[in-house]
C-alpha cells in the first residue's frame, strides 16, 4: 500500500511530536529511525515518519540525508511530504533548514512551499512573520541560550532568506483568516513575486487547520508539527478524527529511567522536581572527556538504587556552566561526547532491566536511540502536547518517552511514569 502522508523530520523528539500529531488526526502512523532499507513492518500505515539526526550535523550531510529519506518515501508512493523541523526554527546561521528545504524543493520539482513552525498547544506562535515563544520573541526567549543552536533573530524570513538560495515573503494572519482562497491568491501573488517560500502567521489551531485545507496538492509543506493538523482531512476526509483508536500505554515491565541532555530552562525545572524524590547523579563532564571511568560508574551507581524507584542521569547545566565547558574542550567535541556518553548509560542499563525511558533533548534523544539499535516505534498515548509513549518494535522490550527539552510541564516525568501499568 502507498503512503499517503510522508515527513523526514530533522530529529528524534521532532518526529515523535509529528508522529502524535497525526495520530491525534485518526491516522495509523510509522515512525522509523533513519531510511529504512525495506518497509516498515506497520504495512497498512495512513502516515510514516523518518527520524533522521540532521538537525546540527554539517548542512552537507543534512541535505543528503533528507534526500535519501525522500527517495525512500517516493519509492513507496508518497504524496505528500512534510519537511518537519523544530517549533522553534532550531538552526545554525547556515543551515539546516534552509538547505535542506531546497534540496527538497528541487528534488520535488516543485517551486514554492509554506514555512510555518507555529504549535499553539505548546505557545509557538507566528506573526508578523516573527516567531514568539510563550509572549516572547523567540530572539528574546530561552532559546538565545542555546548551546548548540542559539537563535538571536525572530524574523523567520531573515532567518529563512539566510540559509536558502531563495527568497521568502509573507502570507500574514489577516490572509490566513480570510479562508482558504485567500491563501491561495496570496501564495499565488508570491510566486508571481519569485518568491519560493511563504511564511504564514498561525496563532491557534484554527489557522492551523485552515492553512492545511489550502496546502492540499502542494507535494512539499514545511514546519513544525502544528502544520501537520490540517493536512490528513484533505486525504481522508473532514471526519477523520473519528477513526481514532484509543492508543494504550506500552505494556513494557522494567525498571524507570530518565536520560536527560537538554540544557532547556524547561528540562533543568524538571530536573529540579525530581531533585530529593528519586536517586538523581549529574555525570561528571570531565571524567567523561578524559576517559576516567563514568559511564561505567554511572552505570553501576544506578543499578545499586532501589528497584521500585526512577532513576535520573543527566547532564543538564545553566547557560554559564554551559559556556564554560565548552570553553575548556569545544563546543562540538564536548557535545557529542557527553551524548554518546548518554547512549551508552542508557544502552547498558537497558541490557540490566531498565526498560521504560525518557530522554529529554532531541539531540540526547538520538544517540540514546542509536545506542539501543532502535529502528521503529509504535505511537502510544499522549504525555503532553508533543510527547507521547512509544514502543519501540522488536524482541526486546523497551517503551520510550522521547521529549523535546522545551516541552512538558514541571512534573512530566512524574506523570510520564504515572501512565504505565
Amino acid at each position: 500500500m502507498a503512503i499517503v502522508l510522508g515527513a523526514i523530520a530533522d530529529d528524534l523528539t521532532g518526529a515523535t511530536d509529528l508522529a502524535n500529531t497525526w495520530a491525534n488526526e485518526g491516522l495509523s502512523v510509522a515512525q522509523v529511525i533513519g531510511v529504512p532499507e525495506e518497509k516498515t513492518s506497520d504495512e497498512g500505515a495512513d502516515a510514516v515518519v523518518v527520524a533522521l539526526k540532521s538537525r546540527t550535523a554539517p548542512a552537507d550531510v543534512a541535505v543528503e540525508q533528507s534526500l535519501d529519506a525522500l527517495g525512500w518515501l517516493r519509492t513507496h508512493g508518497v504524496q505528500q511530504v512534510t519537511f518537519k523541523y523544530c517549533s522553534t526554527f532550531d538552526s545554525t546561521a547556515s543551515g539546516n533548514i534552509g538547505p535542506v528545504a531546497d534540496a527538497l524543493l528541487d528534488a520535488l520539482k516543485v517551486e514554492f512551499a509554506i514555512v510555518c513552525p507555529a504549535f499553539p498547544r505548546n505557545r509557538r506562535t507566528v506573526y508578523q512573520g516573527y516567531l514568539f515563544v510563550d509572549d516572547q520573541l523567540l530572539s528574546d526567549s530561552p532559546m538565545k541560550d542555546h548551546p548548540l543552536t542559539p537563535m538571536h533573530d525572530a524574523s523567520l524570513i531573515r532567518l529563512m532568506e539566510a540559509q536558502s538560495r531563495y527568497s521568502a515573503g509573507l502570507v500574514p494572519l489577516q490572509v490566513v483568516q480570510r479562508g482558504v482562497r485567500a491563501i491561495r491568491e496570496q501564495i499565488d501573488q508570491l510566486q508571481c513575486a519569485g518568491k519560493a517560500y511563504g511564511i504564514a502567521d498561525a496563532v491557534t489551531e484554527r489557522d492551523l487547520r485552515i492553512l492545511g485545507k489550502a496546502l492540499s496538492g502542494h507535494r512539499l509543506v514545511t514546519g513544525g508539527s502544528g502544520i501537520g493538523i490540517g493536512l490528513p482531512a484533505n486525504h481522508f476526509g473532514e471526519d477523520v478524527t473519528g477513526r481514532q483508536a484509543r492508543r494504550s500505554p506500552p505494556q513494557v515491565k522494567g525498571r524507570d529511567l530518565v536520560i536527560a541532555g537538554s540544557c532547556s530552562a524547561t528540562t533543568r525545572a524538571q530536573i529540579s522536581s525530581a531533585l530529593g524524590i528519586w536517586p538523581t547523579r549529574k555525570i561528571d563532564v570531565d571524567r567523561i572527556v578524559s576517559n576516567a571511568g563514568e559511564i561505567d560508574a554511572t552505570v553501576k551507581w544506578a543499578q545499586n538504587q532501589n528497584d521500585g524507584t526512577p532513576v535520573l542521569v543527566y547532564s543538564s547545566a545553566d547557560p554559564a556552566e554551559v559556556e564554560e565547558i565548552q570553553a575548556r574542550y569545544g563546543k562540538d567535541s564536548v557535545g557529542a561526547k557527553v551524548e554518546s556518553a548518554l547512549g551508552c548509560i542508557a544502552a547498558d542499563l537497558h541490557l540490566s532491566g531498565f526498560n521504560r525511558i525518557i530522554v529529554a533533548g532531541g539531540e540526547t534523544a538520538g544517540a540514546v536511540v542509536s545506542a539501543l539499535d532502535v529502528k521503529e516505534l509504535r505511537i502510544g498515548p499522549e504525555i503532553a502536547p508533543g510527547v507521547p509513549w512509544t514502543e519501540a518494535r522488536g524482541e526486546q522490550p523497551l517503551a520510550l518517552a522521547l521529549k523535546s527539552g522545551n516541552f512538558g510541564a514541571t512534573t512530566f516525568f512524574q506523570a510520564a511514569f504515572g501512565m504505565l501499568p
